[in-house]
């Protein structure tokens, strides 16, 4: 049996080969002789190696054995032994040798190393070919500082280029690390850029409010009155033709009323005309007027008011004042109805332009309850000219009756003021009462405020209930307190367009947002 005792002179394990020093190593096996060619396969070398092994009598694993085996000189291995033995040596020494060449360029199982540099190959400069040294980067991508005593960039164009990391890719040097959401920088920014946006839509909001608003009526009296297009469709109109009819229908409604006005407000101010002297005349023998004016100098005063400049600068003013309002009230009229009728015949297009904005799992839901909303404030739009109808019916009966002057104008004024929640109504009677008392005595005053009392009371607590609580579904105190806070808002146009949009917020509340609560 071969000796497995250690040597002084046998190759120490090279580091890194993942044998330790102390154990033996398993000799790397000899390169071909110069006589053999490339069509040797693995195989071919591998018997020739179990063939050298069974003739020295040793095991692969021992390597004593090999040498051991060559120098007892058995019978039948002697030039295979040796050339063993030398291999052994050979590889041994490669293996050894830490500055000789072959350590380097052939690997502990005798495979050839590839080629290496001394030093990796980095970026080179484009122009000059040179390598440049790329600014050193921490583990999470920032740039080191430079070393103290380092030139600085702004004076040094090579020092500039070095920190920067400029290279082939990048001519001006690589790029930082973008800024985070946290940074300050960023969310100021953004902060910033949300405040003026919010402002400027604020502000544009403001400034077309005017437009806003006739947009919002033209568009709640299309919803109103498309009720009565849907029901004219159920007697076989098309719906250009449905359209046509109630719109014809809401014109000749203001033209009348605004021809029932032309006549009443003309033959008043010509009677006024012609009775100015004769109630100058009546002021100047009035004695309780007479006996204020040798106190106080009454007409002296209203003389030097009347003749001075600044009256007549407030007259004229208050005169081209009141033709702006009106103007603008006519081209506001007209531009509501343009409007009206535009959103009236496109209504169907427009609805479903607004469910499609749902989600498509939801869709189905929200055009329910769109669809619920706009039957709501249909039907409230519906009831609210049908209390006007009778408010506006009863009142013609009554100052007919009464004999008032100009009963048809004061009916329809009745009418349509009567169309504001709360105080339409009384602003309608207060009216009435004083053109009774104007053109009769008193006791037309009187009459006529006892009877409007009374059709209030009626109206308030025996039709108004009944006809909200069929078209719309709102509770009375949730009127009240809708009708004040739109009235606030919007003045009148806010009192209309608040019970319609209360009752869209408790449908809303009852069929989304009970719901949920209940499943929390």
């Amino acid at each position: 049996m071969a000796d497995e005792t250690s040597r002084d002179d046998e190759p120490k394990a090279v580091p890194g080969t993942g044998r330790p020093a102390g154990e033996p190593g398993v000799p790397a096996p000899a390169p071909p002789p110069d006589d053999a060619t490339d069509e040797d396969s693995p195989d071919e070398d591998a018997s020739n190696e179990d063939a050298s092994d069974n003739a020295t009598g040793g095991s692969p694993d021992d390597t004593g054995d090999t040498g051991t085996g060559g120098s007892d000189g058995d019978d039948n291995g002697g030039s295979d032994t040796g050339d063993s033995d030398t291999g052994g040596r050979d590889a041994g020494d490669r293996d050894a040798g830490s500055g000789g060449t072959g350590s380097e360029s052939v690997a502990p199982s005798g495979a050839l190393r590839p080629e290496e540099t001394g030093e990796p190959a980095g970026e080179r400069d484009p122009a000059t070919g040179a390598p440049v040294t790329l600014p050193a980067e921490t583990a999470g991508g920032e740039q080191v500082p430079p070393p103290p005593g380092a030139p600085d960039p702004a004076h040094d164009v090579e020092q500039r280029r070095r920190e920067a990391g400029v290279d082939q890719r990048f001519p001006f040097g690589r790029p930082g690390q973008p800024l985070g959401r946290a940074h300050p920088f960023v969310f100021g920014f953004t902060a910033a850029l949300g405040v003026i946006t919010a402002w400027m839509l604020v502000k544009a909001a403001t400034n077309a409010k005017s437009v806003i608003v006739m947009i919002v009526v033209a568009m709640f009296l299309a919803v109103g009155l498309n009720p009565a297009v849907e029901r004219l469709r159920k007697f076989g109109f098309p719906r250009g033709a449905a359209v046509a009819t109630v719109f014809l229908l809401v014109i000749l409604f203001f033209a009348g009323f605004v021809a029932s006005l032309v006549q009443p407000v003309s033959e008043q101010v010509t009677e006024l005309r012609h009775n100015i002297p004769e109630y100058v005349q009546q002021l100047q023998d009035n004695k309780t007027l007479a006996d204020w004016d040798k106190r106080y100098g009454l007409l002296d005063r209203a003389q030097k008011a009347v003749s001075g400049e600044d009256f007549q600068k407030t007259l004229t003013d208050t005169a081209t004042g009141i033709g702006k309002v009106a103007i603008n009230g006519i081209f506001q009229t007209i531009t509501i109805l343009i409007l009206t009728l535009y959103f009236l015949s496109s209504l169907p297009q427009i609805k479903t332009f607004f469910y499609q904005l749902a989600p498509r799992t939801r869709r189905a839901r929200v055009a329910l309850l769109g669809d619920e909303i706009l039957d709501r404030i249909g039907g409230y739009v519906a009831g609210q000219f049908t209390i006007a109808f009778i408010a506006g019916i009863t009142s013609y009966i009554f100052l007919s009756i009464l004999g008032v002057k100009y009963a048809l104008a004061l009916a329809l004024i009745v009418a349509v003021t009567d169309l504001i929640p709360l105080i339409g109504a009384t602003i309608g009677a207060v009216i009435v009462c004083l053109v009774a008392f104007l053109t009769g005595d008193t006791t037309d005053l009187i009459v006529c405020v006892v009877f409007y009392v009374v059709y209030q009371q009626v109206e308030n607590y025996l039709v108004y209930p009944r006809v909200m609580k069929r078209t719309v579904d709102v509770q009375p105190a949730v009127t009240i307190v809708a009708a004040l806070v739109g009235a606030a808002l919007l003045g009148v146009v806010g009192a209309l367009l608040a019970i319609p949009t209360a009752a869209a917020i408790s449908l809303l509340i009852r069929e989304v947002v009970m719901p949920r609560q209940e499943t929390l």
